[in-house]
């Protein structure tokens, strides 16, 4: 199995989180660590050529200030990219985590992380939230996109970094929350934590024998989980039971059993991601 972690930093309010998030982490898995700044084409150059109206001579005139308007723009994208990967450095080195290898690339994040994933493990990525910058808004909405396409669990770091101790397990008996079962059970990184399993009963029926079994599981792993089931609505009884008891980490399969949720990520965990201010793990 690899193992090295990705952490995704746009330069937000985001990014300090996800570098602490991600060094907790690597030190749980003794993982080495990527960081990756991604610029967008906008950033990175091709301005729109706005001169094709205009007379021979403005148009040659306006087309070298567009060229060099391009060109700064460019130096001040590669600047800044070059700036958030030597923050990250800093980040990591104090939290105890090294060496760390940066990555800075220009085009498309989706495409940026495929070419990686292969080598990698899990990839740490910050989530938007209300009142997140341009910068962290953009990040975030390719989030659906990278959940959608990962072959890796993605950890979703909230906006404050703050260490894990207590874990609640969205359980609704489908593959992917099977999936997550099965990788929690091989992970370090649940080692010594407190693992409640939750079912939200919302009509659908019991699940008992299944969630009992994931229980042993994780027990026969040598982790500690319980299990419970609550009557309700999914977004709804995981929001409240996020917010009122005091958990840390929030793990889902990033697909029910839904046939239309399967085209998209489940409407649950998009909820949930919104919602919830502490991290979400989530598994394909």
């Amino acid at each position: 199995m690899t193992n090295k972690i990705l952490a995704l930093l746009d330069g937000s309010a985001y990014s300090e989180s996800v570098c602490h998030h991600t060094a907790w982490i690597a030190g749980r898995l003794n993982a080495t660590v990527d960081v990756m700044h991604v610029m967008g084409r906008r950033e990175s150059g091709s301005a729109q050529n706005l001169s094709g109206a205009l007379t021979l001579g403005a148009r040659s005139a306006l087309l070298d200030e567009l060229a060099a308007a391009d060109e700064s723009r460019a130096r001040l994208a590669q600047a800044k990219g070059r700036a958030i990967l030597e923050d990250a450095q800093k980040i990591f080195e104090a939290d105890g985590v090294g060496p760390v290898v940066p990555h800075l690339r220009k085009g498309d994040l989706l495409e940026a992380v495929q070419e990686v994933e292969p080598d990698l493990r899990a990839i740490v990525i910050g989530k938007r939230g209300e009142g997140a910058d341009f910068a962290a808004g953009h990040l975030g909405s390719n989030l659906e996109r990278i959940v959608r396409a990962s072959k890796v669990p993605v950890f979703v770091a909230s906006r404050a970094f703050k260490p894990i101790g207590k874990v609640l397990v969205a359980y609704d008996g489908s593959p992917s929350a099977m999936k997550a079962i099965d990788r929690m059970s091989k992970s370090a990184v649940f080692e010594g934590l407190e693992i409640t399993l939750l079912h939200v009963d919302n009509g659908s029926g019991p699940i008992g024998a299944r969630i009992d079994d994931a229980v042993r599981a994780l027990g026969a792993a040598g982790l500690t989980a319980t299990a419970r089931t609550v009557q309700g609505e999914p977004d709804e009884a995981l929001q409240a039971i996020v917010a009122s008891e005091g958990f840390d980490l929030l793990v889902m399969g990033a697909y029910g059993h839904s046939r239309i949720r399967n085209l998209i990520i489940g409407s649950t965990t998009t909820a949930m991601v919104q919602a919830v201010k502490i991290p979400v793990l989530l598994y394909r």
